[in-house]
Parts: C-alpha cells; structure tokens; sequence
C-alpha cells in the first residue's frame, strides 16, 4: 500500500482516505467536508495556496496544514 498526505498528492491523482491524524475539532470539521476514511479524493490542484479537492461530486479547498494530516493511499 502506498501511503502518504494528501499535501503531497500530485494533481489528476485519485486517492482514497485511510486516517485523519488531527485534533478533535480538525477531526469534526474534515468529516464534515466528507473527507471520511475509505471515500475516494481526486487532487485538482495542488500547486499553490489551497488544495482544490473533488469528494463525491463536490469541489473543496483545504488548506496544505490540514491537508498534511489527512494520511491517503494512492490509486492512480
């Protein structure tokens, strides 16, 4: 399994989340995005400020610091 941050996902990748290594509120507020272990993230931008993510049909931004706590495992 290739695991890493979301932080460091390149764009066009498809990823799916395994853990959130945060605090309780991060924890909240990531699960309340949608961003839950198991749904699957597609990176749309990651080359500066925010990352733009799609989840189940919906565009987020995230900022890197909380994107470096979310731990994902690559799919293509």
């Amino acid at each position: 399994m290739n695991l890493t941050s979301l932080r460091n996902v390149p764009e066009g990748m498809y990823v799916r989340i395994v853990s959130l290594n945060c605090g309780r509120g991060a924890r909240v507020r990531l699960l309340q995005m949608g961003l839950v272990p198991g749904a699957v993230v597609k990176v749309l931008n990651n080359s500066w400020g925010p990352l733009i993510i799609e989840v189940n049909g919906t565009l987020i931004t995230i900022g890197k610091g909380l994107a470096s706590k979310v731990l994902v495992e690559v799919l293509s």
